[in-house]
């Protein structure tokens, strides 16, 4: 009979349960044992849940308070001098780690965060060195599962795999050798793995999910010796334990051939985001004992699955392997879904029923695998959901003529700025002559506690529109004064209307639909709402004009318009199913091009169209990058080179390996680009030297995601590092390495207070700059 499983399900809680204690705890307002709480009411509910949707197969151990990876890196020991010496608690270190501690006695910095694989979540790296001393220092997946088993529910437990955690962690500090590579200590950390395995079994687990995601990258082609060693040892150390090995977000391609050999149960493969896989891996295990788990019911997306397409799937699988060797399951874990389309009340139904979060995504999954067994026991579902696919599919069928009109008739010398960046630099210094080092921010300011409140008696209607603009406009000009009085070159206007950098926009362009409740976990404690895209979109009007002139009529400095690029908004959303993500973006990217001009118009003399996803949504096999960056690179070309020579274009990118994609780094021509490198020690930085970029550059002085703040001197260390990593650096841009607002007022301002203290430092110092 054919099972059915689930890879995770969101952590964060039907009510954002867990961000709440997690930021009453560390405001000092609740302790420990009522943060651990609310962490076991939740998990229980997340169980009952996926068991109640009729799930055979349920995980455990997925639950985290900030994140897997930094579970992964707490509960094997691998944990830097400085982190392990401090005297706090360890739940305290854990969350130090993750996002910094500056209490007392205590200056800890963050960790290093990077995006999980193509996703919007972001994973803290591990950092190792061969002086690491792995060893079980908590029994974190042991005890989750007991807990499970307590409550009358039987769990499969997932883990995070050994190569995978060393392939995307980093190299310590601590280290020595100039070649060591983490993946150099696999065979250190095997035996311990094998350690909790065997903690696990001996605990009454007959099964464990070993997630594996890094058999997608090109990185393991040549890994299959270390897969092989590797799980035959895992296989050893707990031999009543059957191994999923769980891969998702991509293809296997010749990986395999040597993962057919491993001695494990079940593999697990993404057939939501890489189906074309799906005949080459029944080839593969045919003639072996593994099991095959297929992912079809999306991981990543909110569309209602199509039951017809997944069951033809599933019976495609039980016809070449039998029944009993086949599972269904999500494509991935459930974290990058909301929690329940119970939630929302204000949805329109005819648009609810296209959707489907994770509460309902378990339950598609049982339904799909009963249906695979005997149709008539889910005759129902089938002909409700079938009606479903139809309806969204008729309504797919619609489409905006003009804005298909107009995308259409775009010329190559939309894509172009009118002059390259020399000319253009002397154009701009004509209009503000900012002096060496200027400062500036990214963006945003604190979303304090009265903004967000405002914010929600407008959507009660509690107070008027007008009284929400004179509250935004007061706001306004508070961060005006704030950053003049600080010293600021470069201002912004902080943002206090926009809830979310991409919702904002979403509910001013055409084609998009918005969620109450759907919440999704960014990182910690950091949720989103992704706006979901569901038609062609436009710009009716201007967008973000109003606000942006306002601040800057109170003001002699240069106040930058801020705008989200046309990828970030597509990859930050849930993005249609029907049409390419290539033609999603362009027509983003039109609207965005009205706006600018506009802004332009209105006498803003800098633009900042933000692409901070652009990296995070590079295909994850080489052989698809030249597609997507064709596209993305136009995009924001198109979105950006309407502006004349004089008007300065600016961007942002987020934790990014821009190595293999710096060609189209440069092709994109901003003006200014700033980018997160205050966590990479500017190691990042080297590659801007090898290429020699030849426009202006913002590299992060401090890590917004931490409320530490750094000092001065350490301010100017990262200066004089970055001039030392590009030596030939002319046009050096001084800024946080991300938006503020997540954080508060008093650490902001005493940040950047000293950020505007080390660039004075850097004008005398370096005058030749």
């Amino acid at each position: 009979m054919v099972q059915s499983a689930v890879l995770g399900f969101p952590r964060i809680g039907d009510k954002r349960q867990v961000k709440k204690a997690l930021e009453s705890y560390w405001a000092g307002k609740i302790d420990a044992a009522e943060l651990q709480k609310v962490a076991a009411e939740t998990r229980l509910a997340r169980w009952e849940t996926i068991k109640n949707a009729g799930v055979d197969v349920i995980p455990s151990g997925d639950f985290t308070l900030y994140d897997h990876s930094l579970d992964f890196s707490t509960t094997f020991n691998v944990i830097p001098a400085k982190y392990a010496e401090a005297k706090i608690s360890e739940l305290d270190r854990y969350f130090a780690m993750g996002r910094g501690r500056q209490i007392g006695d205590v200056d800890l910095p963050a960790q290093e965060m990077q995006k999980w694989f193509d996703s919007n979540y972001h994973y803290i790296k591990g950092e190792v060195s061969s002086k690491t001393d792995f060893k079980l220092v908590n029994t974190k997946p042991v005890d989750e599962f007991l807990e499970a088993k307590a409550a009358g529910i039987v769990t499969r437990p997932v883990l995070l795999g050994p190569i995978t955690y060393l392939l995307l962690g980093k190299t310590g500090r601590d280290e020595t050798s100039a070649t060591f590579q983490p993946i150099d200590v696999l065979d250190k950390l095997v035996p311990v793995f094998g350690e909790l395995l065997a903690k696990l079994e001996a605990a009454g687990a007959t099964a464990v999910q070993i997630d594996e995601p890094a058999l997608v990258l090109d990185a393991t082609t040549n890994l299959g010796p270390e897969f092989e060693k590797t799980y035959a040892a895992l296989a050893k150390a707990a031999p009543g334990l059957k191994i999923t090995l769980a891969t998702y977000f991509g293809r296997l391609e010749s990986n395999v051939d040597y993962v057919a050999k491993l001695p494990i149960d079940t593999l697990h493969i993404d057939l939501d985001r890489a189906a074309e896989q799906f005949d080459a891996v029944l080839a593969a295990l045919k003639d072996t004992k593994i099991n095959l788990s297929l992912g079809l019911v999306s991981g990543r997306n909110i569309w209602k699955n199509d039951f017809a397409a997944s069951i033809a799937q599933a019976e495609k699988a039980v016809a070449a392997l039998g029944a009993d060797r086949v599972v269904v399951a999500t494509s991935s874990s459930l974290l990058h879904t909301p929690v329940t389309l119970k939630s929302e009340s204000k949805l329109k139904p005819e648009v609810a029923d296209w959707f489907s979060f994770a509460a309902e995504k378990a339950v598609e999954v049982a339904t799909i695998a009963k249906a695979v067994t005997d149709k008539e026991s889910v005759k129902a579902a089938l002909e409700e959901n079938a009606k479903s696919i139809k309806a969204r599919r008729d309504f797919e069928k619609q489409s905006d003529s003009s804005v298909r009109d107009r995308l259409a008739a775009v010329t190559p010398e939309m894509y172009k700025r009118q002059n390259p960046y020399p000319t253009r630099k002397e154009a701009q210094a004509k209009v503000y002559d900012l002096p060496a080092f200027p400062t500036t921010t990214i963006g945003s300011f604190p979303q304090t506690k009265e903004i967000r409140v405002a914010r929600a008696k407008l959507g009660k209607g509690e107070i008027t529109e007008a009284d929400y603009d004179k509250f935004i406009e007061n706001e306004i000009k508070s961060v005006v004064d704030i950053q003049e009085e600080i010293g600021l070159d470069v201002l912004v206007h902080g943002e206090p209307e926009r809830n979310d950098m991409v919702q904002y926009f979403g509910e001013r362009l055409t084609g998009f639909v918005f969620t109450e409740n759907a919440w999704v976990q960014s990182y910690g404690s950091r949720y989103v709402r992704p706006p979901i895209v569901v038609s062609d979109v436009s710009r009716p009007e201007a967008m973000t004009v109003r606000w942006s002139s306002y601040a800057q009529s109170l003001s002699k400095r240069p106040v930058k318009g801020m705008l989200t690029g046309p990828v970030t908004i597509l990859n930050w959303s849930f993005p249609r199913a029907d049409v390419t993500k290539e033609i999603q973006s362009r027509q983003l990217a039109l609207a965005l091009r009205d706006e600018v001009i506009d802004l332009e118009k209105a006498g803003i003399f800098a633009i900042q169209v933000d692409e901070p996803a652009i990296r995070e949504g590079l295909p994850l096999r080489q052989v698809d990058w030249d597609g997507y960056l064709t596209w993305a690179v136009d995009s924001f070309r198109l979105a950006t080179a309407g502006v004349k020579d004089s008007t300065q274009t600016h961007s942002h990118f987020c934790y990014s390996d821009f190595n293999a994609i710096f060609a189209h780094i440069i092709a994109l021509d901003a003006d200014v680009i700033s980018i997160e490198a205050s966590k990479s020690d500017l190691k990042l930085l080297e590659v801007f030297k090898t290429h020699n970029y030849p426009n202006a550059i913002g590299p992060g002085l401090y890590d917004i995601h931490s409320p530490r703040v750094p000092s001065a001197e350490e301010m100017q260390n990262k200066i004089a590092d970055l001039l030392k990593a590009i030596p030939q650096a002319k046009d050096i841009v001084v800024n946080p390495d991300c938006g503020l607002k997540t954080r508060g007022w008093p650490e902001t301002k005493a940040s950047l207070v000293n950020l505007v203290a080390a660039a004075k430092w850097a004008r005398e110092k370096y005058p030749q700059n």
